[in-house]
């Protein structure tokens, strides 16, 4: 299972990259890029949901996203920052970490 969360991983980083892009993105080019990295984040993340709970798979994705891109935003663009985002960020954080402990994972079925 493991290489299953390290996929949701993945794709919660690459989420961050494209979520950023919307924000900046102004020429044609970039447009299809940022087109490029949504589509690729969710194939990563349909074939993480092959074998993992999809609705937990779904939670630590959009958590990974959101917080990755505050994060982001402040350290590299210079957002504003506060000690309320990052409660909050350690709220959302506490809840996916939650979600993931108590999921249960079926057995990964070897493939052939």
């Amino acid at each position: 299972m493991t290489k299953y969360w390290i996929l949701v991983l993945l794709a919660g980083i690459i989420e961050i990259v494209w979520a950023m892009g919307l924000k900046y993105a102004n020429t044609l080019w970039l447009w299809v890029g940022v087109v490029a990295l949504i589509v690729l984040s969710f194939y990563i993340l349909i074939v993480a949901t092959e074998k993992l709970p999809v609705a937990t798979v779904y939670a630590v994705f959009t958590g990974i996203g959101t917080a990755g891109t505050v994060i982001a935003e402040t350290v590299i663009f210079n957002e504003p920052f506060s000690l309320t985002k990052i409660g909050f960020i350690g709220l959302l954080l506490i809840g996916v970490i939650g979600l993931k402990l108590i999921s249960n994972e079926p057995e990964e079925t070897r493939d052939a």
